[in-house]
């Protein structure tokens, strides 16, 4: 069983409508639960036992979303900025009233898999120093990266700051003046990816995140676009 909430904020934080909205449905004799018409919105249900119905149609509960996003380049992953487009701005309204947030951060220039959820236990957890869940981007490096490099990653590399990061696995896809590679860390440094090969006097010229734990970018979704996670893949993640 779980915890009883007001009818209309239940429906509210579903994207039903306001408050004020939903007092007006019931007036209207819009919303039942169970069989009864009810009168008052400010009725306390517990939606994971009783069913709620609008105009007939039952009302399916979840306390959580767990979106996919492929976030394009120039959107900021924030919850809200005065200047720049963020990756709430893609995100369809019916999803906003839940409240949701990127569970951490792509830089502005960077495109890929970007989690977007109201789940903020499964955000910390993935987002932990201490639980090291693994990221791998796709990179285009202008500078020549060959096997002489797996080693240097693996062991750590110093930042223009002096920290030293934890060991990444370098993959290499191909080798040339523009490189590209796959790089794996389990941590997320302020531009880490790009502050790595910059300590190796390499520029990053293109970025992608594709995975994050358990979670792998749908080859399907084009920059901006998203989708819910499946039941499965939420499960995963909660194990990453």
């Amino acid at each position: 069983m779980g915890k009883k909430e007001r009818v209309d904020k239940i429906l509210s934080n579903l994207g039903y409508g306001s408050r004020k909205e939903i007092k007006s449905f019931v007036k209207q004799g819009m919303i039942s639960v169970g069989n009864e018409l009810i009168k008052d919105s400010s009725i306390k249900v517990d939606p994971t036992v009783e069913e709620i119905y609008f105009e007939g149609e039952k009302v399916y509960y979840r306390e959580f979303i767990y979106l996919m996003l492929n976030k394009p380049q120039d959107v900021v992953s924030s919850t809200n900025d005065p200047i720049s487009k963020t990756v709430l701005d893609l995100i369809d309204s019916k999803y906003l009233a839940f409240n949701p947030h990127p569970a951490g951060r792509l830089d502005k220039d960077t495109e890929g898999l970007l989690l977007i959820t109201n789940d903020g236990k499964l955000s910390h957890e993935l987002l932990s120093p201490k639980k090291n869940v693994k990221k791998t981007y796709y990179v285009e490096v202008d500078g020549y990266v060959d096997e002489k490099y797996f080693e240097v990653f693996e062991s750590g590399i110093v930042l223009d700051d002096g920290y030293k990061t934890k060991p990444a696995k370098l993959e290499i896809i191909e080798s040339g003046y523009v490189s590209k590679v796959y790089l794996t860390i389990s941590e997320g440094k302020y531009h880490q990816v790009k502050r790595m090969f910059e300590s190796l006097e390499m520029n990053v010229l293109y970025l992608k995140r594709i995975s994050m734990g358990s979670l792998v970018l749908d080859d399907s979704l084009q920059p901006g676009e998203y989708r819910e996670l499946s039941d499965e893949e939420v499960l995963l993640l909660k194990k990453s």
